[in-house]
């Protein structure tokens, strides 16, 4: 087991797997060592046999309050983005399954960014969303400027990051930002239930979904369209294929094994 274990633990049931950030007295504010543990929880997660969809969580009272300044006191933040940010928003775009953000409390800066390149997002009725950069003088990262015009509108993104104004769930649920705003008391029950959901779906569908969505904005029609039938012939050289047709044209329930 990872040295790094106790930063981010690590649970598995029904096919799925749950990443909670662990350094509640600190908000779950990010460091090195954590990003350490991140990076090898993904890898674990993508060539797992049995893990069918992810959850990310925080501890106690905040989802992530983004990086920890002290742990990144006098590093170039470029080179911290490149070796810590970047590879995480990529594994979590690039995994092969669903991914869950289950947004428990504040969710700043880059804790924000990173609930935003999770595939859904709920999120509890008390939690903020804050885009804090520019307290700090610094610009969004993590992706934030890359996912906030594409979900919110440029308006909106400018006006969340230039004025780092907190943005309640509710208001994130009723801009197209996140998923689902949900009461605090019924999150880990209601995220459970969807990440068990999705976990007992195609998953070689849901990932070539997730793949076609996440790179649709760079694409046109033409080649859109292209891609689909791409995608469409190898799912439907899949198991779970033959088996969705199967339990369609016999009236019963698909029992799907992610193959």
């Amino acid at each position: 087991m990872s040295e790094n274990a106790e930063l981010v633990s690590f649970t598995e049931e029904h096919g799925v797997a749950w990443l909670t950030l662990n350094r509640p007295d600190k908000l779950n504010s990010l460091t090195a060592a954590m990003f350490e543990r991140l990076h090898e929880l993904l890898s674990l997660a993508s060539t797992s046999d049995t893990i069918r969809a992810l959850v990310i969580t925080g501890a106690g009272r905040a989802f992530c309050a983004g990086q920890d300044l002290a742990d990144a006191e006098g590093a170039d933040l470029g080179e911290l983005l490149d070796r810590n940010y970047n590879p995480l928003v990529r594994a979590i775009k690039g995994l092969n399954m669903p991914v869950i953000a289950c947004v428990n409390g504040v969710a700043a800066g880059a804790g924000a960014n990173l609930a935003l390149s999770c595939d859904m997002v709920l999120a509890a009725k008390s939690a903020r969303f804050i885009q804090s950069f520019a307290h700090l003088g610094l610009v969004p990262d993590a992706g934030g400027t890359w996912a906030l015009p594409k979900l919110i509108g440029l308006p909106r993104a400018i006006g969340l990051t230039m004025t780092a104004e907190p943005l309640s769930a509710e208001k994130a649920e009723q801009w197209g930002m996140i998923w689902r705003c949900i009461e605090d008391d019924a999150l880990i029950e209601e995220t459970t239930a969807l990440a068990v959901q999705l976990a007992s779906q195609a998953t070689t569908g849901l990932a070539f979904t997730k793949l076609l969505l996440n790179n649709s904005g760079t694409k046109t029609l033409d080649e859109q369209l292209d891609l689909e039938r791409d995608f469409q012939q190898a799912a439907c050289k899949t198991e779970d294929y033959q088996e969705g047709v199967n339990a369609f044209l016999n009236k019963r329930k698909p029992t799907f094994t992610g193959r």
